[in-house]
């Protein structure tokens, strides 16, 4: 090779595009929106530029495509959630992405996969991932993205709940409050795809004919105010409307109590939120001559404990084919631009559970 073509050649592969090509082999420029200390995310958060190495052995390097905010994110960087993280960490619990590089060992996976991480406190809320192919499930194109990025915590909580604590059965009732919650949503549409019924409780609001035709359209089978509830005979009057035998809990306080009354004898509450900050109250008759059952369910527990669990696989099974055959659709929710992240915090942290809207970090154009 003459001097004057390796010159050229060698001015070639180093401008654009032909030198990014060179630098994404070696790594991938990327941003991240990390914190350094707890306090209000609007304070404590702020994006930075970070590099994301090539994978080795058992790695997978994942474009991140979208990623929500949840209110257990909001907790987690103000320092309120069971599990606070080493910091400076990377914010975010749950996300969906794209395999851009694969690690020498890894052969189940291929380029273009999508998949979501199996395990919280990875933080996603940035551009590029490492991780090992022991944390990944991949997703099938066909399911969207909201579905899929928020799959791993609303409709997880939501089917353990209906599945762990009681046998329910084509015809039997589930009654829940905050209904209109991402969590909520699920259960009225995984209860739908069973044949079981809902009665579903939300707070008073201007919009509430909107709101009620909406969880209607999900398969919700009653809808009712807190305040109807505290009057309701639609146990009573209502044909084939039995007894609740499981009640959701994620309000607390009086609404939960309202709820503990119509349940059936030997039924289950199951609280998994406290959106009023008031303590559940237990009357004491509720226990000796109902003989109800109280418990308490947190997701992430439930994922460390069966990581490897046949359970949690035939669990994404069902949920991502009820995806798959419209059965069970994501959130109401709006996209938002990983650079105008601040805005999706904003808004999470002002929805105080009227909106019922999730907001999603896009990552399309970064």
């Amino acid at each position: 090779m003459s001097v004057n073509i390796g010159k050229k050649l060698f001015s070639l592969i180093s401008s654009s595009p032909f030198r990014n090509n060179i630098r994404l082999m070696s790594s991938f420029r990327g941003h991240q929106l990390v914190f350094n200390e707890f306090g209000e995310p609007l304070k404590v958060i702020h994006k930075e530029e970070c590099i994301t190495e090539v994978p080795k052995n058992n790695d997978v390097v994942v474009k991140m495509i979208a990623a929500p905010i949840n209110p257990a994110d909001i907790n987690t960087i103000q320092g309120k959630y069971p599990v606070k993280p080493k910091l400076p960490a990377v914010a975010g619990n749950e996300g969906v992405g794209e395999i851009v590089s694969l690690g020498p060992n890894v052969t189940e996976f291929k380029l273009g996969d999508r998949v979501i991480p199996l395990q919280s406190g990875l933080g996603t809320w940035r551009t590029y991932m490492s991780l090992c192919k022991e944390n990944i499930l991949k997703i099938p194109k066909e399911v969207g993205l909201a579905e899929a990025a928020t799959l791993s915590v609303n409709p997880c909580t939501a089917y353990r709940m209906l599945k762990d604590y009681e046998y329910l059965k084509p015809g039997d009732t589930v009654i829940q409050n905050g209904a209109n919650s991402a969590c909520g949503q699920n259960v009225i549409q995984i209860c739908r795809a069973w044949g079981v019924r809902t009665v579903n409780i939300v707070r008073n609001r201007p919009n509430l004919t909107e709101l009620v035709n909406y969880l209607k359209d999900l398969g919700a089978t009653h809808v009712l105010t807190e305040e109807e509830l505290r009057t309701t005979s639609i146990f009573k009057n209502c044909d084939n409307l039995a007894k609740p035998k499981l009640a959701l809990n994620c309000v607390g306080g009086k609404n939960a109590l309202e709820m503990l009354r119509h349940l059936e004898n030997n039924g289950t509450m199951v609280t998994y939120g406290g959106m009023s900050r008031e303590p559940v109250t237990i009357p004491t008759s509720a226990l000796i001559f109902k003989d109800l059952k109280i418990r308490g369910f947190w997701m992430t527990k439930w994922s460390k404990e069966n990581s490897a669990n046949i359970d949690r696989y035939e669990m994404f099974e069902e949920l991502i084919s009820m995806m798959t055959n419209n059965e069970l659709r994501g959130p109401s929710h709006k996209m938002v631009d990983f650079n105008n992240y601040e805005e999706a915090l904003m808004n999470t942290m002002t929805v105080k559970g009227m909106i019922g809207k999730k907001y999603i970090l896009s990552f399309a154009n970064n």
